[in-house]
């Protein structure tokens, strides 16, 4: 199969998502609705009676440091959804890969009594205590993406969907190979370790099950350009021939790229993981080896921040007949391809 022949297959199909909390703060976003043209470029947005006005809440935001493309756009998502309601004002502090930093600034909103709090934990089971603690003090927490280990820490989370990534990238590289039962198909996941790199291998190994299709090839990297551009390199001088790649994660994405250029090889297609802007602008440009990438929103924070709002407020998620804010809310997992890049590109983060 020829580089021509698979990016012909793009249009075939998707799958068709106090003094101690003042130091530890480095902004604090007052806010006030916008109208500008840049707006309508932010994607779909859904106007609801929750979206007028309602009592002051303050929330406190804490997020890991942004040492990569996609946690550094959590962060921003944050910022830029607080910002569209001037009844809410966002402290943010500063991002952290140290637990206990992350603790004292979860202490200092506790102090402080800020209506809720929105916490990306660096380590879920570590910050779990101090989730309950703020939860007890009666402040509702939204977990964001790495789940507490007692139910009681959280009042809402909101997490993406692993499993779901590799189910949409496997299901995506069926369609387009299905009929080629010998067909040669290659992961490079992210830190085997990890459980949702585990999640996400899974995901794709039961996708292509389905379709009579199986993992060949498989190295694992660490999140990281360097280690994508090392572990690409191994498997292609490993598999002569490959029909497609699934890389889990875009900002190793951007290594996996630079080896595939400097190995010269462009017989199959990759789809890619998380949903980097780059990636995206790839999948736009006809000569590129990039079919697809799967989102791993990047928005989950922002989604944080609206359910903070709703909850502080004592309002139901608009859309559900139910009242109240859900427990949990898992996020979708859709595939991206030339058919509807452009709907997504605003919300795709620089790697």
């Amino acid at each position: 199969m020829t580089a021509s022949t698979v990016r012909t297959r793009r249009a075939v199909g998707a799958v068709a998502a106090t003094a101690t909390a003042a130091l530890l703060l480095t902004g604090c976003v007052s806010n006030e609705p916008r109208e500008s043209e840049d707006d309508a470029a932010s994607g779909p947005v859904a106007v609801t009676e929750n979206d007028e006005p309602g009592d002051e809440v303050v929330i406190g935001f804490s997020a890991p440091a942004a040492d990569h493309g996609w946690m550094g756009a959590i962060t921003s998502a944050a910022k830029a959804e607080a910002e569209k309601y001037e009844d809410v004002t966002l402290q943010v502090a500063e991002g952290t890969n140290d637990v206990n930093v992350q603790i004292s600034q979860i202490e200092g909103f506790i102090d402080q009594g800020v209506d809720a709090i929105v916490l990306l934990p660096f380590d879920g089971a570590a910050l779990t205590d101090v989730a309950l603690e703020a939860m007890e003090a009666g402040i509702p927490v939204i977990n964001v993406d790495r789940e507490f280990t007692s139910p009681f820490a959280a009042r809402a989370t909101v997490l993406g969907d692993n499993y779901g990534m590799g189910v949409s990238a496997g299901t995506y590289i069926c369609e387009q190979l299905g009929d080629n039962p010998d067909a040669v198909v290659a992961e490079i996941a992210g830190i085997d370790s990890l459980p949702l790199t585990q999640d996400r291998s899974q995901g794709f190994k039961d996708a292509l099950d389905d379709c009579g299709l199986d993992v060949d090839a498989r190295v694992a990297a660490e999140f990281t350009v360097e280690s994508g551009e090392e572990q690409t390199a191994n498997l292609l001088s490993a598999e002569p021939q490959i029909d497609a790649i699934w890389n889990h994660d875009d900002d190793q994405g951007v290594g996996v790229l630079a080896a595939i250029e400097n190995a010269g090889r462009d017989e199959f297609f990759v789809v890619g993981g998380a949903g980097s802007a780059n990636m995206m602008r790839e999948i736009q440009d006809e000569e590129s080896v990039v079919d697809a990438t799967v989102i791993y929103p990047s928005t989950q924070a922002a989604d944080g921040v609206k359910l903070a709002r709703l909850v502080a407020q004592n309002k139901t998620v608009s859309d559900l007949a139910s009242i109240g804010v859900p427990r949990t809310v898992q996020l979708y997992a859709p595939v991206v391809t030339a058919d509807n890049v452009e709907e997504f590109l605003p919300i795709g983060f620089e790697s």
